[in-house]
């Protein structure tokens, strides 16, 4: 079988940048064993599958390891792709997920996406994570990850992870979220996930549901801008809604070809 294959770099304006994903459309969906090997191949963070309903657009997201539950940088790359490729011909995409209905909003080369918010909450961390880290947090919350939270930007530029320490515990599906007050942005972060094959995840949408209103509160502001500070970086427009954030972000399309599972 020949599917279509399109690889996007997503929360960027410039090929190399943000967070790379891989876009598979699909008529009808394969067997989730055929999905998860296409995934595991691609060998990007995420690849985003969907099938066309009649108003709406199912859409799945995989790790090389697991279906996650909801993906932002996967997302905006689908709806990129729909748009700029595809030819969907409204600005207003609808995706079923696993995290309920998400409605993407496009607006010239903005891609503006309703996400649902995760307040996280104090927390204590467990001990393989504080082991793991170089610099010890201030404070320490979890929604599905968990949010450490940093004195300065240089700090959180500056941490490392001891990899064999971090791998020994699943947060299946969640990761560690490290964060703090930016000096050019509202806030900054970064996002890693243990035990899987790319420990720092470039840029992560979906950490921004909880990042969201937590900045929202401590710095007594809705509308915010952020920047994930790994080595790609990528840049997000933030806004706080209360049960629900919109994280909008730029896209750029690296590839297109074709892939063949027999």
């Amino acid at each position: 079988m020949k599917l279509n294959l399109y690889q996007i770099d997503a929360f960027t304006d410039q090929v190399f940048g943000g967070n790379p994903a891989c876009v598979v459309p699909l008529e009808k969906w394969l067997p989730d064993d055929m999905l998860m090997k296409i995934a595991q191949e691609n060998a990007v963070a995420e690849t985003a599958f969907f099938v066309p309903k009649k108003d709406a657009i199912h859409l799945r997201w995989f790790t090389p390891e697991i279906e996650m539950d909801l993906c932002g940088h996967a997302t905006l790359a689908t709806a990129h792709c729909l748009k700029t490729i595809l030819n969907y011909p409204s600005n207003t995409i609808l995706f079923e997920t696993l995290s309920g209905e998400l409605k993407i909003e496009v607006d010239g080369d903005l891609y503006r996406m309703d996400f649902p918010s995760r307040m996280p909450i104090k927390a204590e961390l467990p001990a393989i994570i504080a082991q793991s880290l170089n610099i010890q947090p201030k404070e320490v919350y979890k929604s599905r990850d968990y949010l450490l939270v940093y004195e300065s930007e240089e700090d959180v530029k500056n941490i490392k992870i001891n990899r064999q320490q971090f791998d020994l515990i699943n947060l299946d599906p969640g990761g560690v979220i490290v964060t703090a007050v930016g000096t050019n942005d509202d806030f900054v972060s970064r996002f890693f996930t243990p035990q899987a094959s790319i420990l720092e995840d470039p840029v992560t949408g979906s950490a921004h549901c909880s990042l969201i209103p937590f900045w929202a509160e401590r710095l007594g502001k809705n509308i915010l801008k952020a920047s994930q500070i790994s080595e790609r970086v990528g840049t997000l427009y933030c806004e706080n809604l209360g049960e629900r954030v919109i994280i909008s972000g730029k896209a750029k399309t690296y590839s297109m070809g074709s892939l063949w599972t027999v």
